[in-house]
């Protein structure tokens, strides 16, 4: 397995990747993968990284920003999604922890995430990876119908 910037070419199976986490109910407050474009305009052209098995994107992690201010351009939320054949074998930790490093050296001094307080091993990914939990937002928005509540874990970079 290696980590390396995606490309378009990707595009497919980073959406594909993308939906499989949708659907799962617990990944996200999306509930259809948007398209490449969608994703691209989403997406900061920054930090956006692919795990690869044999040639096969198995996972995904990228950075959007939390608001267009000037004054929080080093803040961005992290997105982190792994094919769920490849989950439990180290592949969103070594992604998560990449991140970190091109983040910071792009800037970045804070990364936040927004998970479902279902979502256990996102929760423990993250806490593992630094993160600390600052908020817990309780019925923050509706998923079909249905009021989630979410955990907001925030990493701090050792560079501030």
């Amino acid at each position: 397995m290696s980590i390396r910037k995606s490309t378009p070419l990707d595009g497919p199976r980073i959406l594909e990747i993308y939906e499989a986490g949708i659907q799962t109910g617990i990944a996200t407050f999306e509930t259809k993968a948007p398209s490449w474009e969608e994703w691209d305009q989403k997406f900061l052209a920054a930090c956006r990284l692919v795990m690869v098995e044999e040639q096969v994107v198995i996972g995904w992690a990228a950075l959007s920003a939390v608001s267009k201010r000037a004054v929080y351009r080093g803040v961005a939320e992290v997105t982190i999604y792994v094919d769920p054949n490849f989950q439990g074998r180290g592949v969103g930790k070594a992604l998560l922890q990449e991140l970190i490093v091109q983040s910071e050296a792009a800037g970045f001094w804070t990364l936040q995430a927004s998970i479902f307080k279902e979502n256990a091993a996102s929760i423990r990914l993250h806490l593992g990876a630094g993160f600390r939990e600052v908020g817990y937002r309780e019925r923050v928005a509706q998923r079909d119908g249905v009021w989630k509540d979410n955990l907001l874990l925030e990493r701090r970079s050792a560079l501030i």
